[in-house]
Order: structure tokens, then C-alpha cells, then sequence
């Protein structure tokens, strides 16, 4: 029978994104339907609507979000009917190989993130015989989705959806990115390059991780201001010359043991700038989506024994990380209520995204109304 529920769609990349109705399936064996009420407006959703990432289209946008779960098929054993969920842009089955070794951020169940679709190649967003795909097999920009059961969580039911939306993406990916993808420990200078929704989530990983020198490097204002003030961050900087050269001078020219890089859009010249910030056996954790290449000599490798990670969800193992940073969240020490800047209807995600690339928000929030 199924329902319908409005969604935003990208359709053809370059075009706004646009507010539809679409036929939305019932769950199958192991899926679930939840009753979305926020959705983070996270920059990779962008990214996909820019054109700048390949994925299948037409498809439903949104990866990160929270609700309740309204409807379960057969076999489903991970949540019931009411439980409050978050959702992982990663599905984690727990039992693949990488799951097994506390991997679960390369699960193999991640493999139709970009085509949008199920296991066995079929679609529950509809519209006039059209198939709609859900970014990483979600849609979190519907009022209503059906995904796996292997990408949601449960959470406490006195967690704000609000929040509980960001921690399916943003937060683990740039907290991750810091203590997990970077392993920063007490003691250490970490140079932060971009503080939006993930790398903001960065400088709290790094700080409460008790990093001695958390330095941020980024061209807005605001959102340095907000990283000293709030976040955890202990200088901040504009340009990677004078985050540089700071560096320089603060560590008596031993250079900083971790440079995270989470800018909007990954280029040639923040790489090059993150390698030559670190020192001796340094790391460079790329957590960024762009048509960044490192361009370096190997030499400015090896002399230093500097090291490059990709990073993927931060590094972070979905049904472990969600839970302890909701957990940090509940006692005080992790801040996800100040990331959120505005909220939006879903028929302004359009204005949203603008503000988002006009460094107005660190975190717009969809708030679904039924």
C-alpha cells in the first residue's frame, strides 16, 4: 500500500533543490519506516546537488536525521515500533569483516551509498513510475523514509531530535576525525583548516582529547570566534600563513603533530599547507570531498616521516561512537545544541544551503513538519 510524504529532490545537478510529493513503499524483511522530524543540512548533500560527486539521481537528499519508528517488516531485530532513532550515513551490519575488527565505518552494507538503492537493486521513493534513490539509502529530507534496519540507532527518547540528527553524520565524522582518524592525545598541537558542521566537531575532538595547542584556520569570522569562545579551539587564525607561522613560533619549530583538514571543498593548496605544518612522524587526516591532489615531492614525506589518512565517518564505529558521544552530550562535556546556528522549514533548504556556503551557519537544521 504504502504512503506518500514530501521530500526535497535533486533531479538534474546544478538545480535547487525542489519540494515533491512522492509514493513511499512499506518496509520489506529487515527495513523499517521512520517519521523524520529534523535533518542536518550537511555539506556533501550539496555536493551531490552541486554535481560535484557522483551518485545516481533522481534522488531524495538528506543523510543525516532523527525520528521515530513508525513501521517494521519482517525480521527486523535492531529497534521497534516508537523507539526514537538516529540514523548512520554508514550502515553498520556488525558482522562483516570490518565490522568484526571495530571497522564498522567501511561496513560492507555501505556499498550502494551512491546508487541510492537496496541490496537486491530495488527503490522505495516513487513518483509517476520513476524510482527516487535516498542518499546513502536514506532521504532524510523526506517527512518519511524506509532504510535497513543497519543504519539506525537508537536513542534515549530525551534527546532533541534537533541534535540527535547531527550525530548521525557531522559530529561523529569530525569529532572521529580528531580522536579516532588521528589518534590527537593530551599534550599535542593539532591545526584544524575549515570549522563548519564537521570541523568544528574536530576542534571539540581534539580539545577534549587534551590537545595543548588547538589551532584553527578559517576565513569567516564568525566561525572563529565561535570556535575560541565555544568550542574548545585555542587560537584561530585566517590565513594558513599565520596559523603557520604561529606554529612555528609556539613549538619552537618542532611543527604540530596533527593537521585535520575539513574544508568545504578539498583543493591542492590546503593539502600542501597541512603537510608542511606537521613535523616529525606528523599526520594529515583528510576529511574533506573536493578535487584536492597532493602534489608534494615524496621527499617532504619521508625526511620527516610524515604520514597522509583519508578518513571516512571520522574513523568512527557507528554503534559504538553515537551512543558515548550522546553520552558526552548528556554529561556536559560534548556541545551539540550550540552547532545548530538556525532551523529551517523544508521549504526553505534552499536558503539553508546558501547561508551554509555564505558562512552564516556552522549547522542548519530541517525541521519536518507534520
Amino acid at each position: 500500500m504504502g504512503i506518500t510524504t514530501r521530500a526535497a529532490v535533486c533531479r538534474v545537478p546544478g538545480q535547487p533543490w525542489e519540494i515533491t510529493e512522492l509514493e513511499l513503499d512499506d518496509p520489506k524483511t529487515n527495513e523499517i519506516r521512520i517519521k523524520f522530524f529534523a535533518a542536518g543540512l550537511c555539506h556533501s548533500d550539496d555536493h551531490i546537488q552541486k554535481g560535484d560527486a557522483p551518485m545516481r539521481l533522481p534522488v531524495v537528499g538528506g543523510h543525516e536525521g532523527a525520528g521515530i519508528v513508525e513501521a517494521v517488516g519482517p525480521s527486523v531485530t535492531r529497534v521497534k515500533v516508537g523507539d526514537h532513532v538516529t540514523c548512520s550515513f554508514i550502515p553498520a551490519c556488525g558482522k562483516c569483516r570490518y565490522c568484526a575488527t571495530g571497522r564498522q565505518q567501511l561496513c560492507d552494507a555501505g556499498l550502494n551509498a551512491a546508487v541510492g538503492c537496496f541490496p537486491d537493486g530495488t527503490f522505495r521513493f516513487h513518483q509517476g513510475g520513476e524510482d527516487f534513490g535516498g542518499l546513502c539509502v536514506l532521504g532524510t529530507f523526506s517527512q518519511y523514509a524506509v532504510v535497513h534496519e543497519y543504519s539506525v540507532i537508537k536513542i534515549p527518547d530525551e534527546i532533541g531530535f534537533d541534535v540527535a540528527a547531527l550525530v548521525a553524520c557531522g559530529v561523529p565524522t569530525g569529532w572521529g576525525s580528531a580522536v579516532r582518524a588521528s589518534g590527537v592525545r593530551a599534550g599535542q598541537t593539532v591545526v584544524i583548516y575549515g570549522t563548519g558542521g564537521v570541523g568544528m566537531n574536530a576542534v571539540q575532538g581534539a580539545s577534549l582529547a587534551g590537545a595543548k595547542n588547538v589551532v584553527v584556520v578559517d576565513p569567516v569570522e564568525f566561525k572563529r570566534d565561535q570556535a575560541l569562545s565555544v568550542f574548545g579551539a585555542t587560537h584561530a587564525f585566517a590565513t594558513a600563513k599565520e596559523a603557520h607561522d604561529f606554529v612555528v613560533e609556539t613549538t619552537w619549530g618542532e611543527l604540530a603533530d596533527v593537521a585535520i583538514i575539513t574544508v568545504g571543498i578539498l583543493h591542492d593548496e590546503v593539502i600542501a599547507n597541512a603537510i608542511k605544518v606537521i613535523g616529525k612522524s606528523g599526520q594529515v587526516t583528510i576529511t574533506a570531498v573536493g578535487n584536492g591532489w597532493i602534489n608534494e615531492n615524496p621527499g617532504m614525506l619521508i625526511g620527516y616521516q610524515r604520514r597522509i589518512q583519508g578518513s571516512i565517518y571520522g574513523g568512527c564505529s557507528p554503534l559504538v561512537d553515537v551512543p558515548a558521544l550522546i553520552g558526552l552530550y548528556q554529561a556536559g562535556k560534548l556541545k551539540l545544541d550550540e552547532l545548530i546556528t538556525r532551523r529551517y522549514k523544508l521549504d526553505e533548504i534552499n536558503d539553508g544551503y546558501q547561508d551554509m556556503l555564505d558562512g552564516k551557519n556552522i549547522r542548519g537544521v530541517i525541521i519536518h513538519e507534520h
